[in-house]
């Protein structure tokens, strides 16, 4: 084996093979370019304490872990799958002679449900722990609990540059930390002032993000300092759209310069990721656009200039819809250190930094763990498989939110994921088995059971891979059904290139490879007659996202949970009666759909039987003014169907009319100008004869108890024109004994005669002292 000698982790090779030697948990904290990921499984391979056993290094992504594989691989003079090997998802490349084994996070959980024992494992190592996925946290806290019950020799080693130490050795006790040397060369941090808005109003907001301005400032950097630095240039952004928007206004540019350039984010394929962190064949110079999987785990070589837009894009779930967002905040102080030291892996750099040097004084030191603001819904089956039905039972840098898992819980009781008590069931542990979200593993036992694999797997796998229809002008098609087409055009084709320029034929490859793989999962259903509709697949999965077009409208709907939700403008499936949305995007007020297909109401009622009551409704319509009588069949807030109702209980409808009316306020009364000159003759009299019963009638005091003294003049109405016909004056006198009948009139009489011999009228008005309106010579 001919390990580089120059790498800066052998300096400490000798302190980290002690502290392996005498303890069960290490952590490893050592800056970028250390040698980290590659040296140190190689350095342990032939450790005594491993006894023969093998390695498992986890990596955050499929990228890093490839890489990272082909890196030792090559060291060893080995094509990899030999003594290093990988597997990520519906991809592997390992043998029986492989001893290292690079994987994925979700893998690791995998193995460890299959083999809880890991018997064949002396070593896990968590690479890039600072980034906290879930499956990081998840992997470590079943590691643990395997330490503590089942193998005392299995041995944990958690690596990262930007490691919170103290927080982690709380978790692990007595763990050893050993701290080592980077090979970073000198980088040099140029901050860009924040400029001011035309029209002089001051300084942007720093933490306020805005799409075009991200793009036009990184493109006035990028060309900035290619005209003024030497070297491969490698730019963060935070997402897909805009990296393609910056390269579509870099393009003309970057060919008249002779510069080659690479998106680099998760949504490419393989053979794309692999073009953008390898070196040019011709020797061009190159300009990496990335998101932050570039941050870690990588050496782009050649790279010497970075440039940082200081965002990322991340996901965070509210539990209260159960829908995600993706929201674009500020970059971590550690985030921002990862990115900076790509500029100085192989020689001296620059990064420049698209914010001002105030703002580093503002940024988080840490990015918030996924566990707190991520859909915990995989984890918790997880944990169920496990045998897990509380959190507390295992260890964990962060605990769970319990809103989060709660809301995780009820949504895999309804899938029939778990029992009422949480434990898993047979269809729950069927569902784990598949490397999907535990929706879609409902829908594929679902199609084991009633037929439609084959659609069923083809929907699994467009749900979970890149989109296969290219980013065009305006939005791409909401349906599913079009690309379960261009799917079936693409395999009739033969997997030959398409001729639409909005059809990715490398997305379809991708696909098409892992709708094999759920095939080969599936047990059952690839017989019938008939194939169920996308949508009755959808709705297995997605029950809760059943859409009902509301009235009037032609592209929002109503979910079946009682959100918004609204279809882009133009999109071919307006106007349609019901949709089962599959992926759509929390929002403010109504969600934004972005992919999902039709069913139909008789579909409905096929698959959601059971779940469909029929339901006596009885309530107030204010935009109709009246008390509506339906029988209703509801599938949770969707009303599929509705007709008359006969036969209403009576109390059932006076309490709907009580209930219009306070909606309608006490203006909606059939006030009469009498009825509201007696209301103001009884209030004055409470307020100057306290000593007397007089009732409180005020507005307030009336609709505070409106069913005490309205209820027995309601009978028999039931909409706002039958109470026009209330005598309101007649209502608020029958508040009053005779006595204080006799005296109203005698205290606040109505009228007064006036020495020339007329009845004048007194004006009484809440609140107000009585007027009387009179002419001087009357008097």
């Amino acid at each position: 084996m001919s390990l580089p000698a120059e790498l800066p982790i052998f300096s400490i090779v000798p302190q980290l093979r002690n502290m392996l030697r005498e303890q069960q948990a290490v952590i490893l904290s050592s800056p970028p370019g250390s040698g980290k990921t590659t040296g140190v499984p190689l350095i342990l391979l032939e450790e005594k304490w491993l006894a023969g056993r093998s390695i498992l290094i986890l990596e955050p992504r499929r990228l890093a872990a490839r890489m990272a594989a082909g890196r030792m691989a090559s060291i060893l003079d080995q094509p990899v799958g030999q003594t290093v090997g990988y597997r990520v998802r519906f991809d592997s490349r390992v043998s029986s002679a492989t001893r290292i084994e690079v994987v994925t996070e979700g893998i690791l959980t995998r193995r460890l449900q299959s083999d809880p024992e890991l018997a064949d494992t002396g070593l896990v190592i968590f690479d890039e722990f600072h980034e906290r996925s879930l499956h990081a946290d998840l992997a470590l806290a079943l590691c643990l609990d395997i330490i503590n019950g089942l193998r005392s020799d299995l041995k944990i080693l958690i690596m990262s540059a930007t490691l919170d130490v103290e927080n982690i050795t709380g978790l692990l006790g007595d763990a050893g930390v050993v701290r080592g040397e980077g090979r970073e060369y000198p980088v040099e941090v140029r901050y860009m002032e924040e400029k001011t808005k035309r029209g002089g109003h001051g300084a942007q907001q720093a933490n306020t993000f805005s799409f075009s301005q991200c793009v036009l400032e990184m493109k006035r950097v990028i060309i900035e300092a290619a005209r003024h630095e030497q070297g491969d240039i490698l730019a963060f952004l935070p997402g897909a759209g805009e990296i393609r928007q910056t390269a579509r206004q870099l393009a003309e540019w970057a060919a008249e310069e002779d510069i080659v350039l690479f998106p680099l984010h998760g949504n490419l394929s393989r053979k794309m990721q692999d073009k953008a962190v390898l070196p040019d064949p011709a020797g061009k110079r190159r300009l990496v656009l990335a998101t932050s999987i570039a941050e870690t785990s990588l050496t782009i070589e050649g790279v010497r200039i970075v440039i940082d837009s200081g965002w990322s894009r991340m996901q965070r779930f509210d539990p209260n819809s159960g829908l995600s967002r993706l929201a674009t905040e500020r970059v971590s102080m550690a985030s921002a250190k990862q990115r900076c030291g790509r500029a100085g892996r192989t020689q001296p750099g620059i990064c420049y930094r698209l914010w001002g040097k105030r703002v580093d004084h503002e940024l988080k030191a840490h990015s918030r763990p996924e566990i707190l603001d991520g859909d915990l819904c995989s984890f918790v089956l997880e944990l169920a498989h496990w045998g897990v039905a509380d959190p507390v039972e295992l260890q964990w840098l962060d605990h769970p939110p319990p809103g989060h898992y709660a809301q995780a819980v009820d949504l895999l009781t309804v899938l029939g994921a778990l029992d009422d008590q949480g434990r898993i069931t047979p269809q729950g542990k069927r569902m784990a088995s598949f490397p999907v979200h535990p929706r879609l593993a409902r829908m594929l036992v679902a199609a084991e059971h009633k037929g439609g694999v084959n659609k069923a797997c083809d929907i699994a796998a467009l749900l979970t891979e890149r989109d296969i229809f290219r980013s065009r002008e305006g939005a791409r098609p909401v349906d599913i059904a079009s690309r379960l087409q261009v799917l079936a055009d693409y395999r009739s084709a033969g997997g030959g290139k398409f001729s639409d320029l909005h059809v990715d034929s490398a997305s379809c490859a991708v696909v098409d490879k892992a709708a094999r793989q759920f095939m080969r999962m599936m047990q059952g259903g690839k017989g019938g007659k008939t194939s169920p509709s996308t949508g009755m697949l959808l709705a297995h999965a997605y029950f809760d996202r059943i859409a009902q077009l509301r009235p009037a409208s032609h592209d929002r709907f109503l979910l079946a949970n009682g959100r918004g939700a609204i279809l882009p403008e133009g999109d071919p499936l307006i106007n349609t009666p019901y949709l089962v949305a599959a992926h759509i995007d929390a929002g403010r007020t109504d969600g934004r759909i972005f992919l999902a297909d039709s069913i139909t109401e008789d579909e409905l009622f096929a698959v959601f039987k059971q779940k469909i009551h029929r339901v006596e409704n009885v309530c107030w319509d204010s935009t109709r003014g009246e008390v509506v009588m339906t029988s209703e069949d509801r599938l949770q807030e969707l009303v599929l169907a509705s007709r008359p109702l006969t036969g209403v209980d009576p109390e059932a409808a006076l309490q709907a009319m009580l209930e219009g009316i306070r909606q309608m306020g006490p203006d909606g009364l059939p006030w009469t100008r009498g009825a509201r000159t007696l209301q103001s003759r009884i209030l004055l009299l409470r307020e100057c004869y306290p000593e007397l019963p007089w009732p409180d009638c005020s507005d307030q005091a009336l609709f505070d108890a409106l069913a005490d003294w309205l209820a027995p003049y309601l009978s028999g109405i039931t909409s706002r024109r039958n109470l026009s016909g209330l005598d309101m004056a007649l209502v608020l006198q029958n508040k009053l004994d005779w006595n204080l009948r006799q005296q109203l009139d005698e205290l606040a009489p109505t009228h007064i005669r006036v020495p020339s011999g007329s009845n004048k009228r007194i004006e009484y008005a809440a609140g107000s002292p009585p007027v009387l309106a009179v002419r001087l010579q009357e008097l």
